[in-house]
């Protein structure tokens, strides 16, 4: 009877785990079957969350279901990025994730890495610029360089965001591929580019590195200038800019980056779809309207060259941080 019992269980068990893979094979077949939930991990009115809600909606129509952004805020971005990473991978709850992911860790603030998330698709970058005040007796970025090399370290003072944000390792990106210190200029933070960019038209700046749409408001109120972009080509939407390998002969580029990803082990059939989809709304007028309207960049990588894209800018983050001295990793 025993036997019997446990011959009994066992193919219970066995039938039980066929039917589940069953069932799950057929849901993927089927996906999606329900609403998706899209996790934001910063702020509702930013520029992640502006994309994230764009996409969504044309990613709706893709899918054939509601696409409903969610932002979860809270830790430098940390609380979005661990509940994109955390959720179920069934393909029913995606995030966009942001350039943060590439330094969060190099500063001890998660363990999380690029390498957890599935990665979807990348569709947005923003290189920075170099900005100064309208009047600045500086008119090329070699000027300004060339002013920099031969001041005393810390005379020159810079912003765009707070200590260690992505705008700030531009900077040291680019005085340590000048072969500068990376303290060459001294970084005053802020609470992001806007008031840095006030900061700069008042004269309390004499450069801010951000990206050129946060910088347009100034420099469109004559304001402001940008000498040049931290890119290998130049920005569709400010083509006077010159890269700064055109202006100085510097193979150098960065910048803030946005994609979509969902948790690890999300089924292939799923994250293929999904990569489908998105390419579709990438290729969209709606999407190239709303971005090229907002100044925004727009890029492709499919899931393998978002992957590689971002291991390659881990790395450069690492090695930012750890010149600046603000590595904890």
């Amino acid at each position: 009877m025993t036997r019997l019992t446990r011959r009994t269980f066992s193919f219970g068990a066995v039938a039980a785990a066929g039917g589940l893979a069953l069932r799950s094979a057929s849901a993927q077949g089927n996906y999606p079957s329900r609403p998706i939930t899209m996790i934001c991990p910063w702020g509702a009115g930013g520029g992640t969350d502006a994309t994230a809600r764009i996409v969504a909606a044309l990613l709706e129509k893709e899918m054939g279901q509601p696409v409903n952004v969610v932002n979860r805020t809270g830790g430098s971005g940390v609380v979005g990025h661990a509940a994109i990473s955390m959720a179920q991978p069934d393909g029913y709850t995606l995030g966009i994730i942001t350039v943060e992911i590439s330094m969060m860790h190099w500063q001890g603030l998660t363990p999380l890495t690029p390498r957890s998330y599935t990665p979807l698709a990348l569709m947005n970058e923003d290189p920075p610029g170099i900005q100064v005040k309208a009047d600045s007796p500086y008119k090329t970025v070699k000027d300004l360089a060339d002013a920099i090399k031969a001041a005393p370290v810390g005379k020159f003072k810079c912003s765009g965001t707070g200590q260690g944000g992505i705008w700030h390792l531009a900077l040291v990106g680019w005085m340590t591929a000048m072969g500068l210190k990376p303290d060459q200029v001294a970084w005053v933070p802020s609470n992001g580019a806007a008031p840095a960019m006030q900061d700069l038209a008042a004269g309390g700046l004499d450069l801010t590195t951000c990206s050129i749409p946060e910088a347009r408001a100034i420099i469109e109120a004559g304001k402001a200038r940008s000498l040049a972009i931290m890119a290998p080509k130049r920005n569709p939407q400010f083509p006077d800019v010159p890269t700064l390998k055109e202006a100085m002969g510097i193979d150098y580029s960065t910048g803030a980056w946005r994609g979509f990803a969902g948790p690890p082990k999300l089924p292939q059939p799923v994250a293929e779809k999904l990569t489908a989809s998105l390419k579709k709304v990438y290729d969209s007028k709606e999407y190239k309207d709303f971005m090229s309207g907002r100044g925004y960049g727009t890029i492709w990588a499919d899931a393998a060259g978002f992957a590689s894209f971002m291991d390659k800018g881990d790395k450069q983050m690492g090695e930012a941080m750890k010149a600046a001295g603000l590595a904890k990793a």
